[in-house]
């Protein structure tokens, strides 16, 4: 019975470079290295490249538990979504990520999957890491996550929504007004028999209070709206279907909000696949001002969040409050706003006609 020769096996090095033997390479001390990690734009343009190419030759990893342990904080950002699969809240965590890369901060991501018990889990791992801020998605949680985001030595700040009292820091819009704006354009370009259609409005608290504002506003016109709430998660399927549905029972809906672009997208397939021209024979609207919003056809008549902009407020508070002492800054509501985006899927060119 042969047998198969095994090459020795190596030991990996147990000395871990140190911030040390960094600022020797660079020729610095070690506390212009530390400087450099903290924030590199504090750092001499001279120098900076030096301590740079230093830990990149020696693959040199701060310890942030060691820097935790003297500081009581990692310079560490915990953040809380709803879905990471979801377009809108992409765009915040990435114009937060950019900001705080600058200053030397990291981001600790979890998705909740619109579960409310997910977020009390999430949050309480976020903090066993004594992070320096937590981020949390709108600003309803239940009763266990308020606890623990009261009980919190760090700057909480809630995102994509606004209310009535801030744990720290609110950054947001309303959503029942921009269901509100939606509305008052349906009702200015003729609109009578509408509808709604969401997804997991049930769990997707901003949605349903899109929903709501659309609905009260239509309801303040003297127009009944249709709602539907597609089951699992928004896509082209599901619009397309909602509409299929709801044409069924309701064959003169002239015009459909929808909670999302993405649901708006199948609602336009399926108009399409029914000769349905739009917007004459029915309008079309949705929510985030996605990619393709402005490319499909026709262009989708949306609101336009400002998702990058809530992200960079954020991190730019959290930052300052990171940076100050607590008892020196006041909670705080920064209200981004929104634009309504009006295209053709509602709108049509003053010199295109109705198909007879």
């Amino acid at each position: 019975m042969s047998q198969t020769a095994r090459a020795p096996r190596s030991r990996r090095s147990t000395n871990r470079v140190t911030m040390d033997d960094v600022a020797a390479r660079a020729r610095v001390s070690a506390s212009s290295v530390s400087l450099f990690l903290r924030n590199p734009e504090a750092v001499s343009p001279r120098i900076a490249p030096r301590i740079k190419q230093a830990i990149d030759v020696l693959g040199y990893v701060p310890n942030l538990l060691a820097g935790s342990l003297a500081a009581a904080r990692t310079r560490a950002i915990g953040v809380v979504v709803p879905s990471l699969g979801n377009a809108f809240f992409a765009a915040t965590v990435a114009a937060m990520q950019k900001e705080f890369d600058r200053h030397g901060y990291q981001l600790l991501l979890g998705a909740t999957d619109y579960l409310p018990g997910r977020e009390a889990d999430i949050v309480r791992t976020f903090l066993s890491w004594s992070p320096t801020a937590l981020v949390v998605t709108g600003c309803r949680h239940d009763d266990e996550t308020r606890t623990l985001l009261r009980s919190a030595r760090a700057p909480v700040a809630e995102m994509w929504d606004l209310g009535e009292q801030p744990f720290d820091l609110q950054v947001g819009f309303s959503h029942h007004a921009a269901g509100e704006a939606m509305a008052r354009h349906m009702v200015e370009i003729g609109a009578r028999h509408v509808a709604f259609i969401g997804a997991r409005m049930d769990s997707d608290v901003r949605a349903r209070q899109r929903c709501e504002g659309f609905s009260r506003t239509m309801l303040d016109a003297g127009i009944q709206v249709q709602v539907k709430d597609v089951a699992g998660d928004a896509s082209p399927k599901a619009g397309s279907h909602a509409l299929a549905e709801m044409l069924e029972s309701t064959p003169e809906i002239d015009a459909i909000a929808c909670s999302n672009d993405v649901i708006a997208l199948g609602v336009l397939f399926e108009a399409q696949r029914r000769g349905m021209v739009v917007p004459h024979q029915l309008r079309v609207a949705g929510f985030g001002d996605l990619p393709f919003s402005e490319e499909c056809v026709p262009p989708l008549t949306t609101i336009q969040p400002r998702a990058t902009e809530i992200g960079l407020r954020i991190a730019q508070e959290l930052i300052e409050r990171a940076e100050q002492p607590a008892e020196e800054i006041a909670p705080r509501i920064v209200d981004v706003g929104f634009e309504l985006v009006v295209r053709a899927s509602t709108l049509a060119a003053p010199d295109q006609d109705v198909p007879v």
